[in-house]
């Protein structure tokens, strides 16, 4: 069917292009339950697995009193001052404790902690950081991929990659790390292994 409608083509020319949205940003995340890699909009909260088809949490947590549960996230833990996170098992994407936290806690980023932080039980992430004007100290062997000290650091420190001291750092303890860097400013005591060698030595050791 012809309608005969009657236009310009020089009003056509002068009408604004549609441009073609750019597609959403996304974010490469795993299946807690089949491990399968998934890729989902960075701004989304959860999704589910294409293969198993389980809930997978996305969403970012902020802790304001006393709570005791597990999470499974890949998003951010945050951990208020006032904030308790109680016999929790926990897997997250980020962490930042300011609180207390008792259980076993893994963040497959970052895990910053305060001088406010009381923690007991076991932890581990891929980076730690200690931000400027802020303490900690522990007793037990500390084992990441990497740090980033800005503040003050009292423990032996373990990294499969760098350890690096800000200018505002000081460490007291034990460094075993692939790279270390000291900035001009930062404060170091201790010992300092570093190198491949003497990590793959300590990796079979604690195998052992």
């Amino acid at each position: 069917m012809e309608c005969y409608q009657h236009f310009r083509i020089e009003e056509v020319r002068r009408l604004p292009a549609q441009r073609a949205k750019p597609p959403p940003e996304q974010k490469q995340v795993r299946c807690f339950q089949c491990g399968t890699e998934l890729a989902v909009p960075a701004t989304a909260s959860s999704t589910l697995c294409k293969r198993c088809g389980c809930h997978v949490d996305l969403a970012d947590y902020r802790i304001t009193q006393c709570v005791s549960k597990n999470f499974r996230t890949h998003g951010r833990l945050v951990i208020e001052e006032k904030g308790y996170v109680l016999n929790s098992d926990a897997l997250v994407g980020e962490a930042v404790v300011k609180g207390r936290f008792i259980g076993k806690l893994v963040a497959e980023g970052t895990l910053e902690i305060n001088s406010s932080a009381n923690l007991k039980g076991s932890f581990t992430a891929g980076r730690l950081v200690i931000p400027a004007g802020h303490h900690f100290r522990w007793p037990e062997p500390l084992r990441f991929d990497t740090a980033d000290i800005g503040g003050e650091l009292v423990g032996r420190l373990q990294a499969a990659g760098t350890v690096w001291l800000r200018a505002t750092a000081r460490l007291f303890g034990a460094v075993q790390a692939r790279n270390f860097v000291v900035e001009s400013g930062a404060v170091f005591v201790g010992t300092a292994q570093i190198g491949d060698r003497l990590l793959q030595e300590t990796s079979e050791n604690a195998a052992s």
